[in-house]
């Protein structure tokens, strides 16, 4: 665990260092901010696409030939990926280097087969949150060391990332061991390969339909906060970059300690069907809040309250997780990556269009956070699917438990 834990933080770490510079360097190839705007658009939903197509096809190849030679695999396909962009000389350069990164980001669902395939099926969810953890410390070191080094000059950032993808590269190679043995591995077929046909297995896992609805909504609301965070607290408070970096920092900060330290404790007391309610309740009264909320410190102390909701992606993955055996981990994770894809395709289509129909109000007027009032509808809706889920569940298991001696 020591291992695959290392390996994602160096791989965040890559990632989130290109954030604060990757729009700047957008910018060196548009004249105007709309235009920029536009492009800088275009660059994420490529990567998102190319996420949303390519997660299947490693996961599947995972199942195939092992976790191992797949990691090792995608690490040089983010090298690749962050030279190329470094270097670029044309918008369409840019685009075709974050295509290949899109791509090879599918790596997130290697890394949770693996760690799906070393973990017994009890202690997933409080495996699933360390791996988190080492997301949340990657996304608040990556961009505080990619904003100091984009001060210098844009190309940077992009340079030290492809390093530590080499550095991810040579370290699997000599130190991370294969998780998936030999005689669980099973066939390659393209048919089960692509995403449609992913998301039909994942909704065809035993007991497990409504939750992928659960967290396709789950993701939708998060993306779709990502994407207008930064907006909506501008047009609301008069945020500038600082106050939006600390305030990111936050949200990092929080879900790091919560899936890292204060998981495994939350499952001593709750199980994971209990624990995905308890966020989902968290989680939809918070996107109210911050929607509400009529001044700064206000979003601080909502990010400090919403500790469940950090839960549920962790809690929900290992539910999922446990429906599928051990031939399928790499396709059953690759199957939520790539339906987290799909939700950040989908998102920007939901919050920017909202959020331009509110922004003509004045700062503090709380009709800006319809983003994030139609995030609670979201979060509100998976609620009521997960409760009535794990509520017939337990009905058609209490017969069975009455019969048993």
């Amino acid at each position: 665990m020591r291992f695959i834990m290392l390996v994602v933080l160096i791989d965040m770490l890559a990632i989130g260092i290109i954030v604060p510079v990757l729009p700047a360097l957008v910018g060196k190839f548009t004249t105007d901010p709309s235009e920029q705007t536009y492009w800088y658009g275009v660059v994420t939903f490529s990567f998102a696409l190319a996420s949303f197509f390519g997660a299947p096809i490693l996961g599947a190849l995972s199942d195939r030939f092992g976790r191992r030679p797949v990691l090792l695999l995608g690490f040089c396909g983010l090298a690749i990926n962050f030279f190329a962009t470094a270097f670029a000389t044309s918008l369409w350069m840019l685009i075709a280097s974050r295509v290949i990164g899109g791509g090879m980001q599918a790596n997130a669902a290697v890394a949770n087969a693996y760690v799906a395939d070393i973990t017994a099926p009890e202690d997933r969810a409080k495996r699933f949150g360390m791996l988190g953890a080492m997301f949340g410390i990657g996304f608040i070191l990556g961009p505080v060391i990619g904003g100091l080094l984009g001060g210098i000059d844009l190309h940077w950032p992009f340079i030290a990332a492809g390093v530590l993808a080499l550095m991810n590269l040579v370290y699997g190679y000599f130190v991370l061991p294969e998780s998936l043995p030999p005689e669980k591995r099973r066939g390659f077929a393209w048919s089960r390969a692509n995403p449609v046909a992913a998301l039909k297995q994942l909704a065809a896992l035993k007991d497990t339909a409504p939750l992928v609805w659960v967290l396709a909504f789950v993701g939708l609301a998060q993306f779709t906060l990502y994407t207008t965070w930064v907006l909506y607290t501008t047009f609301k408070f008069g945020w500038g970059p600082t106050e939006n970096g600390w305030s990111l920092f936050a949200v990092g900060v929080v879900s790091a300690l919560v899936q890292g330290v204060l998981l495994g404790r939350l499952l001593k007391r709750f199980t994971p069907q209990r624990l995905a309610v308890l966020g989902l309740v968290s989680s939809t009264l918070a996107y109210a809040l911050w929607g509400l909320a009529s001044s700064g410190w206000m979003m601080y102390a909502v990010i400090a309250a919403n500790v469940l909701g950090n839960t549920v992606a962790a809690s929900l993955q290992s539910l999922i997780s446990g429906a599928a055996d051990a031939k399928h981990q790499g396709q059953t994770m690759g199957s939520i990556s790539s339906l987290n894809s799909l939700m950040a395709v989908v998102a920007p289509a939901i919050g920017a269009p909202l959020l331009g129909l509110v922004s003509h109000y004045p700062a503090g007027d709380w009709r800006i956070g319809a983003p994030f009032f139609a995030c609670a509808l979201l979060q509100a809706v998976a609620l009521w699917l997960a409760w009535s889920h794990f509520r017939r569940m337990r009905l058609a298991r209490a017969p069975e438990a009455a019969a048993t001696p």
